[in-house]
């Protein structure tokens, strides 16, 4: 055992020298001047050096050659909102013509595509309903004049002290019976269109309220008409039609009434149409998070058909914020990133939010101010 540690302590006593001289070697070599040369050369080369948040480009490095930096420029921005869009008729400018009246149609006055002027005679209909309110009408005329008779009469034999008190108030509440009647009847040809003066008659004929175009026509002459509920035609007037949009919830503060909005149809490709922001609509759709949004269309042309699919380009209020060229901006997992030169040729990434693009534009929300130096081409050359 005392071997051992004898020989224990001499390698010890052996080992120790040899490191502290090459300890001291070590130093030497890190203080020499020529050393230090020699690895700042060897870093010049390299691409690029990474240290901490930083990326340093060398002063040989080819990347050099192949940034473009710029500084970050305020511009005035106008964000657009694309949605898909369809025709619709306005609704204050079409009217379904419903008959009031069941019957035969005896003559279609207009037929599809034809015009309307306000008057203008529709169709007629050979219907008993018709001759009906005629009839009532009469009775009730006949029985107002009679009831009135019988309450001068009453009220001349009242006077003269002939017939009894309670006769004279009886005739007066017969007339108003009958004069009730006269008026519940003649209201009722009012309602119908026909004139409580006219001759009576038989044949009805419905008059158009709204000049426009006849659109859609689902009877025919000669058939029987028994639904008084179902539309037997659609006048409209198309020379102002509606773009209808859908705009998202998110969307919804860059909306307002007046807005301009460029619209493209699937039918002309090649053209663009204006329009104005009319409506927004008061309710949000709970499924689907979107806002119906109403645009106003000169349609005197008629190019406009109802039912079509556009696309509506909405313009936003200008607006001055950054923007940099979407060459700048680097992928980097979920993040959006952009370089920024923190001095001659020294780097930081950081990460940044986008808004609208304009061209090859790109408004940015966070993350720059106008004036910093970004690099905005070959950035991705930088990512980790």
């Amino acid at each position: 055992m005392r071997k051992y540690h004898t020989r224990r302590h001499t390698c010890s006593a052996l080992i120790a020298p040899v490191l502290i001289t090459l300890l001291l070697s070590g130093c030497n070599k890190e203080s020499d001047p020529a050393s230090k040369k020699d690895a700042a050369a060897e870093e010049a080369k390299l691409p690029l050096v990474r240290d901490a948040a930083s990326i340093r480009i060398p002063e040989l490095s080819p990347l050099r050659k192949s940034l473009v930096i710029a500084p970050v420029a305020e511009q005035s921005i106008e964000r657009a909102i694309v949605i898909p869009g369809t025709i619709e008729i306005d609704a204050a400018s079409s009217i379904k013509v419903v008959p009031p009246v069941t019957g035969r149609i005896i003559q279609l006055n207009k037929r599809l595509g034809d015009n309307v002027k306000v008057g203008d005679a529709l169709f007629s209909i050979d219907s008993a309903d018709i001759a009906l309110a005629y009839s009532d009408a009469n009775k009730a005329q006949s029985a107002l004049l009679l009831a009135k008779r019988n309450l001068q009469r009453q009220k001349d034999l009242v006077d003269a002290e002939i017939a009894a008190r309670k006769d004279f108030e009886q005739a007066e509440a017969d007339y108003a019976q009958a004069n009730s009647e006269a008026t519940r009847t003649k209201a009722r040809l009012t309602q119908l269109g026909a004139s409580a003066g006219a001759s009576a008659g038989h044949q009805y004929q419905l008059r158009s309220p709204i000049a426009g175009r006849v659109i859609e026509l689902t009877g025919a002459q000669g058939g029987f008409w028994n639904d008084t509920n179902a539309p037997l035609m659609t006048v409209a007037d198309l020379s102002s039609v509606w773009m209808v949009a859908n705009i998202q919830e998110k969307d919804l503060s860059q909306v307002f009434l007046g807005q301009t909005a460029k619209i493209t149809l699937n039918a002309y490709d090649n053209e663009s149409f204006e329009g104005k922001v009319r409506y927004i609509g008061d309710v949000l759709d709970a499924d689907t998070r979107t806002i119906k949004v109403r645009i106003a269309i000169d349609n005197h042309s008629g190019r406009f058909k109802p039912g079509m699919f556009a696309k509506v380009n909405l313009s936003g209020q200008k607006h001055q914020s950054p923007a940099i060229p979407t060459s700048a901006l680097v992928q980097n997992g979920f993040n959006t990133r952009v370089f920024v030169e923190k001095s001659p040729w020294v780097f930081e990434p950081r990460i940044v939010k986008t808004a609208a693009q304009v061209g090859d534009q790109i408004e940015i929300l966070s993350g720059l101010k106008a004036g910093e130096r970004i690099v905005v081409k070959e950035g991705v050359l930088l990512n980790d």
